[in-house]
């Protein structure tokens, strides 16, 4: 089972079917704030909705290419973030993530996301990691700055989100990069 210790308090733990009751309370309990940015959030109805996120993580996971991780806070489910593949022959890969909005302003994200980053370059040999924000979305946004990655540039229409298409921001990070950012 994969568990990282972030902090005393916090951890991150690969998502089970245990977790699946979990999963929806806090996004059930956070819909109107998550909605804002993720197009999932309408199409995510039940558990069982939950339940075919965490199989299909658990199924990445095992093929070696990602997985979704549960952010935990004080023992309670406060996010998650997940790598969305892992391109072996270009040793590339991008993160997303997502925190319950009573969990944010905690420095949470930004510890979750310096981990995974560790563990894809020192324990996966990726040699880029990247991660895609609306523009708009400035928390979102915030990690990757903060983290030191580079902004690369906008990508116009990049999703359509309920009504709307919002542009993306793409932010990179070479394995040569994050050793002087260490």
């Amino acid at each position: 089972m994969f568990i990282h210790r972030l902090e005393e308090h916090s951890w991150l733990k690969l998502l089970t079917m245990e977790d699946a009751e979990s999963l929806f309370a806090l996004i059930d309990s956070c819909r109107p704030h998550l909605r804002q940015w993720l197009p999932w959030v309408d199409s995510t109805q039940t558990v069982a909705d939950s339940k075919t996120f965490i199989f299909q993580g658990l199924q990445k996971f095992a093929a070696g290419n990602g997985f979704e991780a549960g952010i935990w806070h004080r023992g309670q489910l406060a996010g998650v973030i997940g790598i969305h593949y892992m391109d072996r022959a270009n040793r590339k890969t991008s993160i997303g993530y997502w925190l319950g909005e009573s969990f944010q302003g905690m420095g949470l994200m930004t510890k979750a996301c310096k981990a995974c980053i560790d563990y894809l370059f020192t324990e996966q040999g990726m040699n880029r990691v990247e991660i895609r924000c609306a523009t708009e979305n400035h928390r979102s946004r915030a990690i990757p700055e903060r983290l030191g990655f580079t902004n690369e540039g906008t990508i116009r229409d990049a999703e359509w989100l309920y009504d709307r298409f919002v542009d993306h921001v793409v932010y990179g990070m070479l394995a040569r990069e994050w050793e002087k950012c260490e």
